[in-house]
């Protein structure tokens, strides 16, 4: 897989987050601090996205909340998990299906260290 600048910059973010604050919070706060870090990158996110479900040609609402988007074009699943499973691989496939987004990072923010935590999911 190449190189992609933008999601390099989202990992370095990640494993600074992960530096200062450690494994063993919740989800919660490391997608607030996240998003204040790649703020100050200068990077554009949006949070807890909602992505509806059509069902033969009908919206189903509430259909699901993507964690981040950043630039528009890279999804963040996170995770503070013993370990990632199957499931969670699955549904960030699912929602870069959903959004039409090409490239996902699943982080694990309770892996040590975080970079063993985060898959890169390009579709």
């Amino acid at each position: 897989m190449e190189n992609d600048p933008l999601t390099e910059k989202i990992i370095g973010a990640a494993i600074e987050v992960h530096r200062h604050l450690g494994p063993g919070l919740l989800e919660s706060a490391y997608q607030e601090c996240l998003c204040q870090e790649l703020a100050r990158g200068g990077l554009t996110v949006k949070r807890q996205v909602v992505l509806p479900i059509a069902y033969k040609g009908v919206q189903v609402e509430p259909g699901f909340r993507v964690d981040m988007i950043v630039e528009d074009n890279v999804l963040l699943e996170l995770k503070a998990v013993e370990r990632i499973l199957p499931i969670h691989e699955a549904q960030v496939l699912t929602y870069l299906k959903l959004s039409g987004i090409r490239t996902g990072l699943l982080m694990n923010f309770n892996a040590m260290p975080l970079k063993n935590g985060i898959k890169r999911f390009v579709v």
